[in-house]
């Protein structure tokens, strides 16, 4: 098949690639302008250079193709709502569009398990309503997922909709990496009692469930959870990470609401001030880390024979393994650089 992948330059792409070119698939990137794409081309992947919020850089790179992943999204980054939803709901659309005009036979919409909301404390089926966190990346992706819903059903598009956990693994700086850094330092800390579940998986199982909404035809039309359903609680996950890393986990435990509550405080405040940068405590981080969110994936184990391949502890020991090694390498870089 030829594949077409929106924002592949990520962590999940990084493995998606991959296990497109094993199978023996045809792959090509959509990158924006000036996005270093080096890894891609030692592959021989084709990059094209756009941008979903422009709709006229979609055309040329969807010509031909018969399947499209769309990956590419705002998220981790301070910025007005606005500048979200240009990226998660429009330019979602723009990529729908093209590819309805393209003639694509299939189009994987990446969306989000944060739709349903956070810390419900009950397992999230995919029938469950919508009623995300209100700040810009869960309102936008929820935005989002409903409009290639209404795509779905008004205008034929013949769409996948893959709701994933919180993927981690090997070249993952924006959760594994932070995360070690910071209790490899002493500085992390535990929300609340730490038994809640964290809503993790391994970045190769949601390239393989990516890879089965791709090929299965009862998936179109149709979402799906795709995460790990024997989550390790919060408490679990840190003496993981630590214990691989060769460090002690945290020790102090603060409370949840008093946490939410500053993390909203340091919204408004980062907000008032027009900061350029995150606040270091958000709600949408304080929800992830210290809420219980679990998700129920039956119904892509029934329809789409998916079932998670990597427990979360050897997740963590490979993730760990690459951390290492890079923290190492960095660590000998720096020392030449002084001698």
């Amino acid at each position: 098949m030829k594949i077409l992948i929106t924002g592949g330059t990520g962590l999940l792409g990084r493995h998606l690639v991959p296990a497109l070119q094993e199978r023996g698939d045809s792959v090509r990137m959509l990158a924006l302008p000036g996005e270093n794409t080096s890894w891609l081309e030692e592959r021989g992947i084709p990059v094209y250079r756009g941008d979903i919020r422009q709709p006229e850089t979609l055309t040329e790179p969807m010509q031909g193709v018969d399947g499209v992943f769309h990956l590419a999204a705002m998220m981790g980054v301070w910025r007005p709502i606005e500048d979200y939803r240009a990226v998660n709901v429009t330019g979602t659309e723009n990529v729908c569009r093209a590819a309805l005009n393209a003639g694509v036979r299939r189009l994987v919409h990446i969306s989000s398990w944060t739709v349903y909301g956070m810390n419900l404390r009950v397992r999230a089926t995919e029938d469950m309503p919508m009623e995300p966190l209100k700040e810009p990346y869960a309102l936008t992706k929820a935005e989002g997922d409903r409009l290639v819903q209404r795509l779905i059903a008004d205008e034929g598009l013949p769409a996948v909709i893959i709701r994933p956990g919180t993927f981690f693994g090997p070249g993952d700086r924006l959760h594994f990496g932070r995360i070690a850094d910071r209790i490899r330092a002493g500085s992390w800390i535990t929300i609340g009692s730490g038994r809640n579940a964290l809503p993790f998986v391994y970045v190769t199982d949601v390239a393989r469930g990516l890879l089965l909404a791709l090929d299965q035809q009862c998936a179109v039309g149709r979402a799906y959870n795709i995460t790990n359903d024997q989550p390790l609680t919060q408490h679990e996950m840190w003496c993981a990470i630590a214990d691989e890393i060769g460090a002690k986990p945290p020790g102090i435990h603060l409370p949840f609401w008093p946490i939410i509550l500053g993390g909203y405080a340091a919204e408004k405040l980062a907000s008032l001030v027009n900061a350029r940068s995150q606040p270091p405590v958000t709600r949408l981080g304080v929800m992830l880390f210290g809420g219980d969110n679990r998700h129920s994936i039956e119904k892509a184990r029934r329809e789409l024979g998916f079932s998670p391949q990597v427990q979360l502890r050897d997740g963590v020991r490979l993730a760990a393994g690459w951390y290492l090694e890079t923290s190492q390498r960095g660590e000998d870089s720096a020392r030449t650089a002084v001698r």
